[in-house]
């Protein structure tokens, strides 16, 4: 087993359509393998600078995300090394894109870097969707970004097992209502709810609004 600490990280935010196609990645990875302990499986959601303290730790850093490249949704694109942050920073879609970009900025003022670092970026589809799911052409590329990760990996000594039993609750990387089997059954339909936000919110600032 190499000594290297390993960090595979998922970004994005799960409520709005393929915005959580990062996070998706590293629960399906989770799901299906166990990994030597030099290796940590994260669920970075948009914590954005909260995450310097792992990236600091970190040899080998692979990253999922959904990514803005201009390109056809659906698109994969691999990054890596030093073009990493430009990508992170290119287009920015969310604010998480920007945080993390300030997380590798930091880390490498600091001298605490990955030695080695992989972006999987895919184009989304659809990001205007509160609640939504991975659109088609974004999921197929979940098992991609998989074997892309692992093929990294494998020079690092990083070989991970099939698991042998079904995942534990306590294993899981979010709460069992994100996960995604229960997150899609369980989302109502969308004559019973708001697509584009929170109605909690939008009621709120629509009140605002009429009042000035």
């Amino acid at each position: 087993m190499s000594d290297k600490q390993v960090l595979i990280l998922g970004i994005g935010n799960l409520l709005w359509a393929d915005e959580g196609f990062g996070i998706r990645v590293v629960e399906t990875l989770n799901e299906r393998y166990t990994f030597p302990d030099n290796v940590e499986l994260m669920d970075g959601g948009t914590q954005g600078i909260y995450l310097v303290q792992h990236v600091q730790q970190a040899d080998v850093l692979v990253v999922f995300d959904a990514i803005d490249y201009g390109l056809e949704p659906g698109t994969m694109k691999l990054i890596y090394g030093d073009q990493v942050p430009k990508f992170m920073g290119a287009k920015k879609m969310s604010l998480h894109q920007t945080g993390f970009q300030e997380v590798l900025a930091m880390a490498e003022f600091t001298g605490d870097y990955p030695k080695h670092l992989m972006l999987i970026g895919v184009q989304p589809v659809e990001l205007e969707d509160f609640g939504g799911s991975l659109r088609e052409p974004v999921r197929k590329q979940v098992d991609i970004a998989i074997t892309k990760a692992l093929e990294f990996l494998a020079p690092f000594g990083v070989e991970p097992q099939p698991r042998q039993q079904p995942l534990a609750e306590d294993d899981q990387l979010a709460p069992s209502e994100l996960q995604r089997q229960r997150y899609e059954q369980e989302r109502p339909s969308e004559d019973d709810a708001c697509r584009q936000g929170d109605y909690r919110f939008l009621n709120a600032a629509a009140d605002s609004n009429k009042g000035s």
